[in-house]
């Protein structure tokens, strides 16, 4: 393993602009061509696929094309999780995504980090800070999870929603940035339950 990419599997500070990298990038442009092409894929073609792109797929992930990424292979995605169409989700850190996640069309998972002088970033450094989504939660559309972020189980995120900082398990957070509007409870609307008050998730 080079000298970059293993600054980059440790969170370090490294240069993207590297032959090993660059071939893992070709990698993941040509599995996301074929995942993304609009010809007569079966649903069995297309999940083997998947589980060639990504480092762990559970049972029952469907992720509607096209989907985007940066490696692929340092996304984990659980069991029964649902992704929308034109996904980001930018893995130079690792991405987890738990099960039964519900995530909207457009959202981006973003981990990697620019430098703010603007001499490194100018010369090319970056790193990537983990994003981890618990199980059970919704990302309505449009939503943007930033680099080191961590959403805890059950909660729900709004459409077009920024979330810069954590998010604790079982509550619903709207805006840019993300702001917690309240807890969620078992009394919540769904099939057979009246509807709350509070704006939309989306998508």
């Amino acid at each position: 393993m080079g000298e970059n990419k293993r600054r980059m599997l440790a969170g370090d500070w490294y240069l993207p602009d590297d032959p090993e990298l660059a071939a893992e990038t070709l990698r993941r442009t040509e599995l996301c061509a074929q995942y993304n092409a609009q010809g007569p894929l079966t649903p069995e073609e297309r999940d083997a696929l998947l589980r060639q792109l990504l480092g762990s797929v559970g049972e029952g992930v469907r992720i509607r094309p096209p989907f985007h990424c940066d490696f692929g292979r340092y996304i984990r995605i659980g069991a029964g999780t649902f992704v929308n169409f034109n996904a980001v989700f930018l893995d130079t850190a690792p991405i987890t995504v738990g099960s039964d996640v519900q995530i909207g069309p457009n959202v981006q998972l973003l981990t990697p980090v620019h430098a703010l002088d603007p001499e490194l970033r100018r010369a090319g450094w970056e790193r990537g800070l983990p994003v981890t989504v618990g199980d059970n939660v919704w990302l309505g559309g449009g939503a943007i999870v930033c680099p080191g972020v961590t959403i805890g189980e059950n909660t729900v995120v709004g459409a077009g929603s920024v979330v810069v900082k954590d998010l604790p398990p079982g509550v619903l957070a709207v805006g840019n940035p993300a702001r917690i509007v309240r807890a969620l409870g078992p009394d919540e609307s769904g099939p057979g339950r009246p509807a709350r008050g509070g704006a939309a998730p989306g998508s």
